[in-house]
């Protein structure tokens, strides 16, 4: 069974740094872009950062210069680190892979389960 597996969330004062990290596991042929997105309550889930399997990165413009994205592609894994929390930053984040799982298969878009970030004094 395929499944994108988050961990590292929580709560932080403003200021401070949080990691996320993100690992695909299963049975997958290879891996495409991978990314973070993120829904806080009342709104609709929003970009934050992806990153393509040869390391170029894009970051939504909120986070740029204190959010950096990063991969290893032999631990299909993709990070986030976080610095320089803000309260806005509160939300749901979600990874996100394109994965093929057969030689001559489609990609598909596969999602994690979640994890809360919160940024509160």
């Amino acid at each position: 069974q395929v499944q994108l597996v988050e961990s590292g969330g929580g709560l932080v004062q403003p200021g401070g740094s949080l990691r996320l990290s993100c690992a695909a596991s299963g049975s997958i042929f290879s891996i495409g872009n991978m990314g973070w997105y993120r829904q806080a309550p009342g709104k609709q889930r929003e970009l934050v950062a992806t990153i393509t399997s040869g390391l170029s990165t894009n970051y939504a413009d909120s986070v740029k210069g204190r959010f950096t994205i990063s991969r290893d592609n032999a631990k299909n894994t993709v990070n986030l680190q976080m610095n320089s929390l803000k309260p806005e930053d509160t939300a749901v984040y979600y990874c996100n892979a394109r994965l093929q799982l057969r030689r001559f298969g489609g990609v598909e878009d596969y999602w994690g389960q979640g994890t809360q970030v919160s940024v509160s004094s």
